[in-house]
């Protein structure tokens, strides 16, 4: 995962058109039978996937098209992403909101029924465990999704502090929904395909909403989210409908709409600003630091409650050390680990996401400096196969984004 989807995807192509398919296979093929598959893996395989490991999961890094064009038409028209290896989990019971706002930053209290947002499941020392986005379906019933590299630990962290809860006399119980399947509907079109499947308004349904509903004959959650930046939804159905609902999609989008993998979900995620956990947030990295202070609500900044509250009260009381920031650049597209250094060499962070962007056809890239260097217009240098490049901060999103909100 590390150094970026999309570098790998390239690597892939350039060695499959090499007629390297031997070395393919042994760098991502080796362990094919450990990994785990989505139900929609054959479908995968049969539209021209390249299949690689992630996260445990053997999942399409891209299809026929090559990762630029797979970018720029989920853009133009929209993309379709198996995202089943993301956990989907239910809390349910009547202290399912003061639970869970032990855990993560956000307001969950304050969330209207059927609504949602992006959150930070911290650490003691305030670091990121895992980002996730959690709605309140209802005030005994919150839905999550978590990332695929965390679930393991993000179920056990879970786990641990549940029991510890209930031992208090809490009432909290979970379940995980491993019988059902997550797509992600991204891009302009995805709206205008998805209504051709359902009897519900979806123009009554904004961004960061949450509907269960029926789609294409079968009851699914409903969120208009995403990771891309453009408009659109993720849709759990279960799994043994999933299949129908992909193919019913594709086929109403008359061609329009294209199987998307994960190396254009990694350049679309860039270009609109996203963290990848694992690259741009870690456990040692508070949401403060990371850019997120946003997510924070209101009054947990004034009442605190969740793990590590007292590093990240005094961080936004005086400011974190070190920033989240964008960049553009000259010369090689950076990579992750590449370091930072201002125009006097001297080092000032280094990058953590790095590309070229499918759309706006120049290096963009992502990474934390020293504060009071971070401000947009400030000029760096990038050192890229120990070479320095010129580089600018800037603002970010670097594509903007195209989220469906009430005007």
């Amino acid at each position: 995962m590390r150094g970026g989807l999309w570098q790998l995807g390239q690597s892939i192509t350039r060695r499959i058109g090499q007629g390297d398919k031997k070395g393919v296979a042994r760098r991502c093929f080796a362990s094919e039978a450990e990994l785990k598959k989505t139900v929609f893996h054959d479908f995968h395989v049969a539209n021209g996937g390249k299949m690689v490991p992630f996260a445990g999961w053997s999942m399409p890094i891209q299809y026929k098209d090559s990762i630029m064009d797979s970018t720029i038409n989920c853009r133009q028209n929209g993309g379709l992403f198996d995202v089943s290896h993301m956990c989907g989990l239910s809390l349910k019971g009547k202290d399912a909101i003061p639970f869970l706002e032990k855990l993560v930053i956000a307001d969950v209290a304050a969330l209207a029924p059927g609504t949602g947002t992006l959150t930070v499941f911290t650490n003691e020392k305030g670091g990121a465990i895992d980002d996730s986005v959690i709605t309140k379906v209802k005030d005994d019933h919150i839905y999550l999704v978590v990332n695929a590299g965390c679930r393991d630990k993000d179920l056990a962290h879970i786990e641990e502090h549940m029991k510890a809860f209930k031992a208090k006399g809490g009432d909290v119980s979970w379940h995980i929904h491993d019988e059902r399947s997550l797509l992600a509907l991204q891009g302009p079109l995805a709206a205008p395909v998805l209504q051709h499947l359902t009897k519900e308004d979806l123009s009554k349904l904004y961004f960061g909403e949450f509907s269960v509903l029926d789609i294409n004959g079968s009851l699914c959650f409903l969120t208009r989210t995403g990771y891309t930046g453009e408009d659109g939804f993720e849709i759990s159905v279960p799994s043994e409908h999933g299949l129908d609902l992909a193919k019913a999609i594709l086929e109403k989008s008359e061609g329009k709409i294209r199987l998307t993998g994960l190396g254009a979900r990694d350049s679309l995620r860039l270009e609109a600003g996203l963290c990848l956990y694992g690259n741009d947030m870690e456990q040692h990295t508070t949401p403060v630091e990371a850019g997120l202070t946003w997510a924070i609500g209101k009054r947990r900044r004034a009442e605190g409650g969740f793990l590590g509250a007292d590093v990240i009260l005094k961080q936004l009381q005086d400011g974190p050390s070190i920033r989240r920031v964008g960049f553009f650049s000259s010369g090689p597209p950076p990579r992750g680990h590449s370091e930072i250094q201002d125009e006097g060499g001297k080092n000032i962070g280094e990058i953590t996401s790095g590309g070229f962007s499918p759309c706006l056809k120049k290096n963009i890239a992502m990474g934390y400096v020293k504060s009071g260097l971070h401000k947009a217009g400030t000029k760096v240098k990038i050192i890229v196969r120990g070479k320095a490049n010129e580089g600018v901060v800037t603002k970010m999103p670097f594509v903007p984004t195209k989220y469906y909100k009430p005007t």
